[in-house]
């Protein structure tokens, strides 16, 4: 699918050749995830409930909308961290609904968390290393054979050599993740993700705590990975940010899907304007009525 994120110039935005049409629910020419019908209620609260949504392979997809409209609780469900109440989804054609995250993380979909999850006491090269799957000397007879699996072991530190050298933590390879800064645990935790070797990320605010400088790293980083060929869906407040890297962009409200489309359709959609002003925003006072 074929974005141009280019605002046209003047009117509405007339249709670009092989983008869907923006609007709740579109279906997408090669989808990777696909959501139906999920729901996840707390109480007498509905915090999810998504009709239809599917995430175009190889983009980047931007999930927006207002405090409490129901994104990171949707993520929280997809990833295997949540249970839902009803619905199906799949990823690359396999059903994910009641598999737990680590089965989950096994096909492919990677997340991260708004709060940074690193392990203080661990160094930044040990963290990293927690984040390689099917180690053999994880598993209790190999582990104690060490020729069965320190060649495999030497291959994923030399992976996670190369990754802190992609995100410019080589430096601080033998620190404790404790003492970096919010931003810096940020590419950490993406650098970790990336040692699974994911189809798809998931990143819950990547830029919540990021100061300025990291920010742009962050942004060439997320755009250079889906430029290989990496999918990447993420919650974010930042709308420069959004308008910035996405190609397209789902909007949520009030825990339903209320609008989709490139990124210049967004900001002039009613619906995503009711969902953040309010749908009375820009009413007239009724004559008469008092200040």
């Amino acid at each position: 699918m074929a974005v141009d994120p280019q605002r046209p110039s003047g009117g509405t935005p007339a249709p670009q050749p092989g983008v869907p049409a923006p609007e709740p629910g579109v279906g997408k020419p090669d989808p990777l995830l696909v959501l139906d019908q999920v729901t996840r209620t707390f109480g007498g609260l509905v915090a999810v409930q998504v009709d239809h949504l599917e995430v175009q392979r190889g983009t980047i997809t931007a999930l927006i909308g207002p405090n409490g409209a129901g994104k990171t609780t949707l993520f929280n469900v997809v990833s295997g961290f949540d249970r839902a109440d009803g619905g199906e989804w799949s990823f690359d054609g396999q059903p994910l609904a009641g598999r737990p995250a680590h089965r989950i993380a096994r096909y492919g979909l990677v997340r991260t968390f708004q709060l940074t999850r690193t392990i203080a006491r661990l160094t930044v090269l040990e963290n990293m290393l927690l984040g390689a799957t099917a180690q053999r000397g994880e598993r209790l007879l190999p582990a104690l054979l060490p020729p069965l699996w320190r060649a495999q072991e030497r291959e994923i530190t030399d992976r996670a050599d190369e990754l802190l050298d992609r995100f410019r933590l080589t430096k601080l390879r033998d620190d404790h993740a404790g003492t970096l800064s919010g931003g810096q645990r940020k590419l950490l935790e993406l650098a970790r993700a990336l040692m699974t070797r994911p189809v798809m990320l998931m990143l819950d605010e990547p830029m919540a705590g990021v100061n300025p400088a990291l920010t742009q790293s962050l942004l060439g980083h997320i755009t250079a990975l889906r430029d290989e060929g990496l999918t990447v869906c993420f919650v974010e407040h930042d709308m420069d940010v959004v308008m910035g890297i996405s190609d397209w962009v789902a909007v949520m409200a009030g825990g339903r899907l209320v609008a989709e489309g490139p990124p210049y359709t967004i900001g002039r959609n009613r619906a995503v304007v009711d969902a953040y002003l309010g749908k009375r925003h820009d009413e007239p006072e009724a004559m008469g009525e008092e200040a």
